[in-house]
């Protein structure tokens, strides 16, 4: 592979010094290289000359790789933008976390040579979608992490049905309702007391957002089936949000019906980590509250 496409989050900070800093580095190893038209703008002309300029929905036509920087929130949004495409996506982490950005800043040099000379794995991650009415018009959403329907413009909580296939689940009176993929289970879901699921499993979860009920509890489905959530006709308005970026208004009476995506993402990872890894280094599985922190 020695044709990348770099997606940069400009509002990251050391952001755009660093992606320079990739473009030099695979330049000198004599690859090839694209970024965004907003991107080489920003660039000296010394180097820009050497960059193809494509919008992010075009690198599929030139690029073998996409390099991601930014976090976790950059990867999420450019995996949703290239859904129907196969490139494969390595995060460089420019964020906090890194869940999903995994890839040290300031360790490019290696990370591109690893990249260059095959030295990485890829997975496949599962995406889900749905079809709502955005501005009277069929809308096809994606989602890697999840989708929240969640209140809008009201402290009050709102009421959601839910069914899987034609099965009745309950009625949910909450802040809000999560479907989340496993790679998503790390995500928003974590924070509403949802399980942590292996991202090879193949399942769905539906987790509640402070619901008014304990008995509502976090549910795993398979992820053959489709998930319909219906907003009550009574409740208050709500909005349906894919991984947290991507807004649209749902309204009382509203449905969607939330299924896996044919489409998938397809994530570089290292090849001397493993999932369970990351869950230690960034969960802090492996802390020890007893041992001292050395200042």
């Amino acid at each position: 592979m020695n044709r990348i496409g770099l997606y940069v989050n400009l509002g990251k900070t050391d952001a755009l010094r660093r992606v320079v800093e990739a473009v030099e580095i695979l330049l000198r190893r004599g690859a090839q290289v694209c970024v965004e038209p907003e991107v080489k703008a920003r660039m000296v002309p010394a180097v820009a000359v050497h960059v193809e300029a494509l919008p992010l929905e075009e690198f599929s036509r030139f690029a073998d790789v996409v390099m991601c920087f930014g976090g976790d929130g950059t990867m999420l949004a450019c995996a949703r933008r290239l859904a129907d495409s196969d490139l494969p996506l390595l995060g460089v982490n420019l964020g906090k976390l890194g869940f999903l950005a995994e890839f040290p800043a300031d360790q490019l040099e290696t990370t591109i040579d690893d990249v260059l000379n095959g030295r990485y794995r890829i997975v496949d991650r599962a995406m889900i979608e749905t079809t709502i009415e955005v501005d009277d018009e069929p809308t096809v959403l994606y989602a890697l992490n999840e989708f929240a329907l969640e209140k809008r413009e009201s402290s009050r909580m709102i009421t959601i049905h839910a069914w899987v296939d034609e099965h009745y689940i309950a009625r949910y009176r909450a802040d809000g309702l999560l479907v989340t993929t496993p790679t998503g289970s790390t995500a928003y879901a974590l924070s509403c007391g949802g399980p942590i699921i292996a991202p090879s499993a193949a399942v769905l979860s539906i987790v509640p957002i402070c619901p008014h009920m304990l008995t509502l509890r976090p549910l795993v489905v398979s992820d053959a089936a489709e998930i319909t959530l219906m907003l009550d006709a009574e409740s208050h308005a709500a909005s349906l949000v894919a991984d947290g970026q991507t807004v649209a208004p749902f309204e009382p009476g509203m449905r969607c019906t939330i299924r896996r995506s044919s489409c998938t993402a397809r994530l570089i990872k290292r090849t001397d980590t493993t999932y369970f890894d990351v869950l230690r280094q960034k969960l802090l599985w492996s802390a020890d509250a007893t041992i001292p922190r050395v200042r």
